[in-house]
């Protein structure tokens, strides 16, 4: 039986969100039904809700930081039991057989992975739709295989946006084999920034966070930060020069990088993690000098993020957050438009009008 479900949703780019209702499937044999507790506001979520990218289809339930409890299982269903304690992040299915796939990357799947929102959907998705709908709601059916467990000892409220920013952050740290004596940088204090400032000095790493002002410079210190540079502060920067083995580099705007390689030491890497919409201008001189790299990287494969999670609930590590109603989530996204939020919005999905 369908799955009546309450929601806010997107259903133009220059429209407000509003409220949505709709039916998510009942859970097929494979399946798990997840009540939302919580969902993490994402910056990505304003870009799609805004047609900032182009091709959203509307309407269109954002949300792909989600933290909630099992209510129902399918009949194959062995990971997961009711009131267990659940997130789903940013995919709910991927092709399962390409290399990626079958190397635990499900997030570079070869023919495209089924993001939490705005994807066909090849399980059919909410009744009478073709697209995924994402955690701005109250119910979510999503294959086991997709779901992750989140560990006792991490609030569900301030564990929701570990699904989308923790992983993102948590992954290149990974990849780039950050630990004690490593040298990073963090361009930007905010949802990502954050908490690639928690993850990588609990991996052990010195910890330098870039900002345009001082005003958090407190913040960067109590979470660990050993350094702080205001990035138009030409001395301060050209003091730096050629002092880190990498850089995670957080910011969503357009914005001059250039400068920025010149802090990396021989073979560093800048990474690439805010989602832009214009080009990024690089200069080769600087790339050959040092043999430097500019980097992407994209979440984390299933198997990674419940690694992340686990990592997160050993070292004490959590989100931090604004809790909002949903209702909230047009005055939510203003003031992320003005970066006015420390760190992440959640959404509680107990305040959701009846």
């Amino acid at each position: 039986m369908p799955i009546a479900t309450r929601a806010f949703a997107a259903v133009a780019a220059d429209k407000p969100l509003e409220p949505y209702r709709f039916d998510r499937r009942d859970p097929g044999p494979d399946d798990v039904a997840i009540e939302i507790k919580f969902c993490g506001v994402c910056h990505s979520d304003l870009h799609v809700a805004k047609n900032d990218l182009g091709g959203t289809r509307y309407p269109i339930v954002p949300g792909h930081e989600i933290a909630g409890v099992v209510t129902a299982v399918g009949d194959n269903v062995t990971r997961f039991k009711v009131g267990d304690r659940v997130g789903v992040g940013c995919m709910v299915d991927s092709c399962r057989v390409c290399e990626p796939c079958r190397a635990g990357e499900e997030q570079y799947c070869v023919p495209g992975m089924t993001q939490t929102y705005g994807s066909a959907d090849p399980k059919g998705g909410p009744v009478g739709q073709t697209i995924t709908q994402g955690g701005y709601s109250d119910r979510i059916t999503v294959d086991q295989n997709y779901v992750l467990r989140i560990p006792d000892s991490l609030p569900l409220d301030a564990a929701a946006p570990l699904l989308c920013a923790g992983i993102t952050t948590y992954s290149p740290l990974r990849h780039w084999k950050v630990g004690p004596g490593s040298k990073v940088a963090v361009v930007g204090l905010g949802g990502l920034g954050h908490m690639a400032v928690k993850l990588a000095v609990a991996m052990g790493a010195e910890v330098t966070v870039l900002s345009t002002s001082d005003r958090k410079k407190a913040d960067a210190e109590r979470m660990g930060a050993k350094h702080f540079l205001i990035n138009s502060d030409a001395q301060a920067m050209k003091a730096a020069g050629e002092t880190f083995d990498l850089i995670i580099n957080t910011v969503s705007a357009t914005h001059e990088i250039a400068g920025h390689l010149q802090l990396l030491a021989k073979d560093g890497t800048m990474v690439m993690l805010g989602l832009t919409t214009e080009g990024l201008p690089v200069f080769a001189m600087p790339l050959l000098w040092r043999r430097r790299s500019v980097a992407g990287s994209l979440i984390g494969g299933i198997r990674e993020t419940q690694e992340m999670l686990d990592f997160c609930a050993a070292h004490g590590i959590a989100c931090d957050i604004e809790l909002i109603a949903p209702d909230q989530i047009n005055e939510a996204y203003a003031r992320m438009e003005r970066s006015d939020v420390r760190y992440r919005f959640v959404i509680d999905m107990a305040r959701m009008a009846a």
